[in-house]
């Protein structure tokens, strides 16, 4: 008889291959979903393949190239990216690398053919590991590592290639050409198809990429304040239901971003100038990253003091909801009109966005000072012990007395007594003070994290006006004004649904 846990086991192993069909079918359709180009470069990738497996299904083409014919295909699969600026920044670097390469190594093919037999094994044995050790060195030069890294590696693999195969190969010029043309006829098809077959433009990403991380951290501390104020009492957020949350969704992506950035920023310089507005200083926007990166951290404190297991009273967070409900409105304005001011390439009003934003801050200021007690409990405790009656207890009263005015027992009792009932209500007065003070304690880290948040977006609102200046923004204007505030407004959802925020789901870029 089978036991009851096996065929228990066996029942959802089965129910798991029965769906996996769908769930796969399900996977698939969302990763479309959420990036339809990542569908059109599927498409791209495929026909640029079928493109250059030509050159060996038509006869006269495998003729004039041959075999080498692999090295285009090659090409296609490693060159090709999801943006222009991905791709061409490898087929360039392929390219040159090649050319280089293949200079080198016909250099030194003539002088080992002006040299001796065993005297051309020895120099090239040389030269092959000089070459080596020198390009692997330069490997690690950060310049060179950023913007060359595969090209230097195109440029070993192809100089050891021809170098070590001339000794043995009597027409290496003829293996060289054909490998430079089919590389050629790689790389040439992959610019066809990234730069003229609906492109996808790194700077473009690194843009909206910039534009959506400044909404979504608008929405998270909005939802931070919004849910520490009015829900009846602050739950721990499951693991399986934080990653749900709409204000973890809103500064995830922010956290993530450091990378991504560099590598967009990179790619992009890469790209040619598509009009006589399109130059940007994409450097600039990897410290508008690093800045807004800075103030997320403040969110996710934010956010973080939610889950904490002491919380303040509900009474006592009333207090202060007016102000730090305005603090919030005004910070999120705040990042959405620079939001918005990004991405219509357009200078915003910071003076305007910075006075509402002091005037918030001094109304929090306000509020905090109108309830010392609940934030200042202990020391008004101790100076209100200090300034409190003292009893003179008995050790005193004995100490004070004549030698020959002995104090009988009953009398000391007496005075015990006395002295313990003046204490208890200092003692309690204390007690009752640091229970106050221990229940705003988590409120005075929030309010103070809040506060930290509003000073750190100083930082993304000068970084975004330095980006405006060298991007050459267009000036507001009176009309432009008004209409960022309408912008403003009506970009404010209370269900904070993170649907309206772009999300940089590339491929990778990264060179190999």
């Amino acid at each position: 008889m089978a036991h009851p846990t096996k065929g228990k086991k066996a029942q959802i192993s089965c129910k798991k291959i029965q769906g996996l069909p769908g769930l796969t079918w399900k996977t698939i359709g969302k990763v479309g979903k959420e990036d339809p180009r990542r569908v059109v470069h599927s498409l791209k990738v495929g026909l640029s393949l079928t493109l250059v497996s030509l050159l060996y299904l038509i006869q006269p083409l495998f003729k004039g190239i041959g075999q080498n014919a692999i090295w285009a295909v090659m090409t296609v699969v490693v060159v090709l990216e999801f943006t222009a600026g991905a791709t061409l920044c490898k087929g360039l670097n392929r390219g040159l690398g090649t050319i280089l390469a293949g200079a080198l190594a016909f250099l030194i093919e003539y002088v080992t053919e002006e040299s001796g037999r065993v005297s051309g094994a020895v120099f090239i044995g040389a030269a092959v590991f000089l070459i080596g050790t020198a390009s692997t060195y330069a490997r690690f030069i950060p310049y060179i590592r950023k913007n060359y890294d595969y090209g230097v590696l195109v440029f070993l693999l192809t100089f050891n290639l021809i170098t070590v195969s001339s000794y043995r190969v009597d027409d290496i010029l003829k293996l060289a050409r054909e490998r430079f043309y089919t590389i050629a006829i790689g790389c040439t098809i992959c610019l066809f198809m990234t730069l003229l077959v609906f492109p996808n433009w790194s700077g473009e990403d690194l843009h909206n990429s910039t534009v959506s991380k400044l909404q979504g951290l608008a929405k998270s501390i909005q939802g931070c304040v919004n849910e520490y104020f009015n829900n009846e009492e602050i739950e721990e957020s499951k693991e399986g239901e934080y990653s749900e949350d709409p204000i973890y969704k809103g500064y995830k992506a922010v956290l993530d971003s450091k990378s991504t950035d560099e590598t967009l920023a990179t790619h992009a310089s890469w790209e040619p100038r598509r009009s006589r507005n399109c130059s940007f200083p994409w450097q600039q926007y990897v410290r508008v990253g690093a800045a807004i990166r800075h103030f997320a951290y403040a969110v996710v404190a934010l956010h973080g003091s939610l889950q904490t297991e002491i919380q303040t009273p509900r009474a006592v967070r009333a207090l202060f909801k007016d102000p730090c409900m305005r603090l919030a409105a005004e910070a999120s304005k705040a990042l959405l009109a620079l939001a918005e001011s990004i991405r219509t390439r357009r200078h915003s009003s910071t003076e305007a966005i910075s006075h509402r934003l002091h005037e918030a801050l001094q109304d929090l200021n306000a509020a905090l000072k109108s309830q010392p007690r609940l934030l200042l409990g202990p020391t008004a405790a101790s100076v209100s012990l200090q300034q409190s009656p003292r009893t003179p207890t008995a050790t005193q009263h004995n100490e004070s007395a004549s030698p020959s005015q002995s104090t009988p027992k009953l009398i000391i009792k007496a005075n015990k007594r006395a002295a313990e009932k003046a204490l208890r209500p200092t003692l309690s007065k204390i007690a009752s003070s640091g229970l106050e003070f221990s229940e705003a304690l988590p409120f005075a880290a929030f309010a103070s994290l809040l506060v930290e948040a509003v000073v750190r977006l100083d930082l993304v609102m000068e970084e975004v006006e330095e980006l405006g200046r060298v991007a050459s923004f267009r000036e507001l204007k009176p009309g432009d004004e008004e209409e960022v505030e309408v912008v403003v407004v009506t970009t404010e959802r209370p269900g904070m649904d993170n649907g309206g925020i772009l999300q940089n789901n590339l491929a990778s870029h990264g060179a190999e």
